[in-house]
Formats: C-alpha cells, sequence, structure tokens
C-alpha cells in the first residue's frame, strides 16, 4: 500500500512538473522602446507561436524578403528553431505576415495586428516593418519554444526624431570586423537608425585611402599606448590596425541591411597627427611627428597656409565619399588649437590673402578655420554632399545646409538650431557612454574618461527644451550618443559602456516625452537583458 502511495505521488509531480514545462507564457509589447500604443484583447484566444507557424510576405521584394530571414533567424534565437519562409497563400496555417500599407503615414512607422491565426507587422516601407519585427522579437520571451501565445492586439509606433545616433570611437582603440558588425546588430536591437563611424585620431588611421598608402602603413599603427591616465609610462607595445575599403563597403552594406547609414569621420583639422606622422608636410612645421601614445588635444594639426593640404583633404574626401554613400560627411572641426597657426609664415599669410579679420569674440587664427571649414564644406556640397561637424564649426560661417552636432552641452544646438541650422544633441553629459554610469563604489574600471552618467540621468535628458521656438524646434532633428575609446580597449567593455544607457537613449530618440516614465522603463529595460546575454553582451545591472 505504501508503494503504490509513492507510485501516486511521483505520478502526481510527474504530472505537475509536466504541466509547468507546458505552461503558457503570454507574450508582452511592453517592450524598449516603447510603442506609441498597445492594445490587447484578453477576451479572446490568442496566437500560438507553434510548429506549423509560418512567415509570409504579402510582397516578395528583395527587401521585405530579407526582412522575413531576420525575422526567421530572430524567432530561432528565442525559441531554439527556425520558421520557414512560405508565401503561398494558406488560411489553414497560422502565419506571421509582412506587408507593405500606403496608409501608414511615416516611413519608419510600423502597425502590428495579432488574431487567433495571424501576426500582421505592416509598414509603409520595408524599414517600418523592420522596426515592427524589432517589436515582435522582444516581446517573445526567450527559451520557452513552442509555449508561448501572443495576445490578441494592436501595437502602433512612430520615431520623434529622424536621426537617431550612436557613435564608435575606432581611433583611440581599434576593433575588429566582427565586433563591429555586433556593435551594429546592437544598434539595429534598439531601434537606432545612424552609425557615426569615428575613423581618424591622433593615436590612429583606421580606413585606407589608396592614394595615400602611408596613411594606415604609417598612420595605422603606434609605438605604444600610455598606461593609465597620461603616466608619462608607455606600454611600449606596438599597436595599431585598419580597415581596407572593401571592410568599409562590407559594414557600410551590413548596416544598410538593418535600416541603419553609416556616417564616416575625418576629423579635421585637429586630431590629424596619425595623418601627418605619415606626410609631415600637412603640418606647419614639417614635422618629425609621432602616432600620438598619449590622450589629449595636440598643438599640431593640419596647415591651413597650404594648397597640398586642401588636395589632400580632397582627395581622401574623394575616396571616403566613393565608399560612404550617406548624404553627410562628419568632418569634426573640434579641438582644433592655433598655436601653429599663429607661428606659421604660410597660415599668416592666408589669413592676410583673404582678408581674415579677428572680431571681439573670434582671433584671425579661429576666422581661419571657419575659412578650412569652408572650403571642405563647398567641396562636399558640389558633389552633392553635405557636412556635418561638433559645435566648433559655428565659430564661422557655414551654410546653413551644415549640420552641427552639439557636443559641449546643448548650447551651441540651441544657437545653431535658431540659426536654421539642423541639429543633432550630442552633450557630453550625459550622452558621453565612456562616462561612468554606477557611483564610485563600484566602478570596475578606474582609468574610464571620467564623468558620471547614470542611466536615470541619460534617460531624463531632454533634447529640444520649452525654451526653443517653435522654428528652431523644428531643427532639432535627432539625438547620438557617443562612446569615445582611449580607456576601452576590449569588446565587453566596449559593451558594458553602451549598455544598458543605449535602452535610455532609445527611449529619447521614439518616444514623446509626455510618454516617458522612468519605474516604467526601468522594468521594460530589465526585459531586455536577456537578449544581451543571449548574444554575450556585457552589461551594466539596472538598479531600482
Amino acid at each position: 500500500m505504501r508503494r503504490f502511495f509513492n507510485i501516486l505521488c511521483l505520478t502526481a509531480l510527474m504530472f505537475i512538473l509536466s504541466g509547468r514545462m507546458h505552461a503558457q507564457v503570454v507574450a508582452d509589447f511592453n517592450v524598449v522602446p516603447m510603442p506609441d500604443k498597445i492594445e490587447i484583447n484578453k477576451q479572446k484566444a490568442g496566437f500560438s507561436i507553434a510548429r506549423n507557424v509560418v512567415i509570409q510576405c504579402m510582397q516578395p521584394t528583395e527587401e521585405m524578403m530579407r526582412n522575413a530571414m531576420f525575422l526567421s533567424e530572430y524567432l530561432e534565437d528565442n525559441i531554439g528553431r527556425k520558421i520557414i519562409i512560405d508565401n503561398k497563400p494558406n488560411k489553414k496555417v497560422a502565419r506571421i505576415c509582412l506587408a507593405l500599407n500606403s496608409k501608414i503615414a511615416g516611413q519608419e512607422d510600423y502597425r502590428i495586428t495579432v488574431s487567433a491565426d495571424r501576426i500582421l507587422i505592416e509598414g509603409a516601407s520595408a524599414q517600418g516593418v523592420f522596426y515592427g519585427i524589432q517589436t515582435l522579437r522582444k516581446a517573445l520571451p526567450l527559451d520557452h519554444g513552442d509555449n508561448i501565445v501572443v495576445p490578441v492586439a494592436k501595437v502602433e509606433a512612430s520615431p520623434r526624431f529622424k536621426y537617431r545616433g550612436f557613435h564608435l570611437d575606432v581611433g583611440r582603440h581599434f576593433f575588429d570586423i566582427k565586433t563591429v558588425k555586433e556593435y551594429i546588430d546592437m544598434l539595429a536591437l534598439h531601434g537606432v537608425n545612424t552609425f557615426h563611424w569615428h575613423l581618424t585620431e591622433d593615436q590612429g588611421w583606421r580606413i585606407e585611402i589608396k592614394k595615400y598608402p602611408l596613411l594606415t602603413n604609417v598612420g595605422g599603427y603606434r609605438n605604444g599606448t600610455v598606461i593609465g591616465r597620461n603616466s608619462g609610462l608607455y606600454d611600449n607595445v606596438r599597436y595599431g590596425g585598419f580597415y581596407t575599403q572593401d571592410e568599409c563597403r562590407e559594414i557600410v552594406e551590413y548596416a544598410r541591411q538593418r535600416y541603419i547609414t553609416v556616417i564616416p569621420e575625418i576629423d579635421m583639422p585637429g586630431h590629424m597627427l596619425a595623418a601627418m606622422t605619415a606626410y609631415p608636410e600637412l603640418g606647419c612645421t614639417g614635422g618629425p611627428y609621432e602616432v600620438e601614445r598619449m590622450w589629449g588635444v595636440f598643438d599640431d594639426i593640419l596647415c591651413a597656409g597650404k594648397e597640398r593640404t586642401f588636395q589632400f583633404v580632397f582627395d581622401v574626401l574623394d575616396e571616403v565619399m566613393d565608399i560612404f554613400p550617406s548624404k553627410i560627411i562628419h568632418i569634426g572641426g573640434d579641438e582644433a588649437p592655433r598655436k601653429r597657426w599663429q607661428e606659421c609664415p604660410l597660415c599668416q599669410k592666408r589669413i592676410a590673402d583673404e582678408g581674415i579679420k579677428a572680431d571681439e569674440k573670434h582671433s584671425a587664427e579661429d576666422k581661419l578655420q571657419s575659412y578650412f571649414t569652408k572650403r571642405v564644406e563647398e567641396y562636399l556640397n558640389k558633389h552633392g554632399r553635405s557636412i556635418i561637424g561638433w559645435d566648433e564649426i559655428l565659430d564661422g560661417d557655414v551654410n546653413p545646409s551644415a549640420t552641427v552636432m552639439s557636443w559641449r552641452g546643448v548650447e551651441g544646438g540651441l544657437i545653431a538650431a535658431e540659426k536654421g541650422h539642423d541639429v543633432i544633441m550630442s552633450p557630453n553629459s550625459p550622452l558621453y557612454f565612456d562616462h561612468y554610469q554606477t557611483p564610485q563604489t563600484d566602478w570596475i574600471n578606474p582609468t574610464l574618461i571620467g564623468g558620471y552618467s547614470p542611466l536615470d540621468k541619460v534617460y531624463a535628458f531632454e533634447p529640444a527644451p520649452a525654451s526653443l521656438s517653435e522654428n528652431a524646434r523644428k531643427h532639432i532633428i535627432g539625438v547620438q550618443a557617443n562612446l569615445w575609446t582611449e580607456y576601452i580597449a576590449h569588446r565587453e567593455l566596449l559593451f558594458y559602456q553602451a549598455l544598458p544607457r543605449l535602452a535610455a537613449l532609445a527611449e529619447i530618440q521614439w518616444l514623446q516625452p509626455e510618454r516617458k516614465n522612468y519605474s516604467e522603463f526601468v522594468e521594460r529595460a530589465k526585459r531586455i537583458l536577456p537578449f544581451y546575454d543571449c548574444y554575450g553582451w556585457k552589461y551594466c545591472d539596472i538598479k531600482d
């Protein structure tokens, strides 16, 4: 009798465990970034992710079929098996349908409609459909196989800003193609549509320019790296690397397929020591120069008095434009000391010949940088491109077509917007993600750049304050966070510094300010952490 009782108990336990193993898990559309509208009907049976589900393209164009393949891959990450793509009309089969709908207003807007037998993801463009796919992907929990039910629902979203950027500095530390692709995948998960690729620095030139091979052969490597915070001690280990033009095109295409535009940055006239080491005639003194081993701002910059300098810049930009189809090219413009120009006879002759005069706010050398910027801008304009630069380009006259990236706080961006320039808000506080994101007692790396930008501070940032005029507000076209890598040498720390602050940035980029709620965001952000784990991306823990 006791044996029978034990068998009965064991059978009951197995039944209970079996029930738990097969318990249904309901998908949750409260994701990051939060959709504008989520309507759930709990009275009706939802859509079950069962084994007979297929993906169907209503308009099987190349882009839409690529979206379908992405969805299949993402679902495999979620549930551990591929869902096939089958475009044959069959209403008897449960299906996830991808469709273009011209009645949807914005090109990046999406709509998800869920019924018992179908999930329909629609957009006015394939890009909108892609963002709908990302939301469905994040709504489905990981590792629950066939036990996921998507509730009957209607979900809609439209991004607040058309420019939603994230940046990577590969000049200070170099990251291989595989890592850059992972970085782009991370951006796609968060609805980012612009990758700002900082390719040149005092510490290394990272892009192949065929007309100037020494830029990478010489300028791509430094003879050691400073230890700690400019201690004067060096590891004396040769360090560097660069991307071939084919590799750059590979990244451009990889990003394009995920609806991300790559904006290259060739920083000038400052931050050019790597180039000047390779071609010392580009500097005012003629060198010799050295690819920098320390971090900081250095006196040696491109000589604005030499025509060969401008020919060099134009030649480089010709090859950059051939690789990168983006309509805007970043020319930097920041942190260019005037010391060498003040001492350089050729620069002083340029100032005299061009009739450049100082005023109460700016020296003649300040105005010489404006001359430099304007010549580069005009060259790019002739080739159908526009410039974007750090807010220092406002120190002179630039065309209204120039976009300003405001990094020294928001003030420069506000001034630029009032002048009619398009503006990307990217203030160093709180949108430099090389800053610490935890209190000092938790710092895992004592040699980050400094600054403290925790998750809540990032989330609270408002790029278009109420004090702006209505016309100026229209010129705040986007928001971007930057990740500088002086003290970030490895993939693990790179992702750790980005995450989960990128989730907070995504909500700034997508949500209208009145819809933001930090405590609700924290709960939603916790649900994206398993995706970071799935892809092996380190991240900072979220604390309530």
